[in-house]
């Protein structure tokens, strides 16, 4: 059953490092296209301010769940590392418990946000801005599956660190 999980956490895992990638390209793009309306052709673009800071929270969201898959979140390693094994390891399991609860509850928090904003549209487009604060339900979804990957590497054998990377070195 873990390996199951930890197969499908890594596919939503890349998943969400694939969208962040595209919602990062589309923000820099856009913010370009913006700088070059704005001072080359000094017609400023409506849209694609709002557009840019939009993709910008996705990538955001996005991109935390691959931190966690990868270890590359603030973490207690120096803490970790200058305790016994299995002292190290409980404080990994709690920091990523407490890492749950609260993405749990910006989840919570992200979904009824988003239901309460459905109604207004982003400021020079016709779009409801529901879409841009529905980054906080969907990346708490990703985050939470990235934990709960994590904790059970670290359950096996290893916990990730940044230069480690998704493989867990024992």
């Amino acid at each position: 059953m873990t390996r199951l999980f930890l197969r499908i956490e890594d596919f939503t895992t890349g998943l969400a490092l694939r969208a962040s990638i595209g919602f990062l390209i589309i923000a820099a793009a856009l913010a370009l296209f913006q700088v070059i309306t704005r001072f080359v052709f000094d017609a400023p673009s409506t849209w694609s301010e709002v557009i840019t800071r939009s993709a910008m929270i996705w990538s955001v969201f996005l991109g935390v769940a691959v931190a966690f898959r990868h270890g590359s979140m603030i973490s207690v390693d120096v803490i970790m590392n200058n305790v016994p094994r299995r002292l190290g390891l409980t404080l990994f399991m709690v920091a990523n418990a407490a890492s749950l609860i609260f993405f749990a509850i910006l989840f919570w928090q992200g979904w009824l946000m988003t239901e309460r904003v459905m109604k207004q549209k982003l400021a020079a487009l016709e779009i409801s801005i529901a879409w841009v604060y529905s980054a906080l339900p969907v990346g708490s979804v990703f985050i939470m599956i990235a934990v709960i990957g994590a904790m059970i590497r670290g359950a096996q054998g290893g916990w990730p660190t940044p230069v480690d990377g998704p493989e867990i070195q024992a």
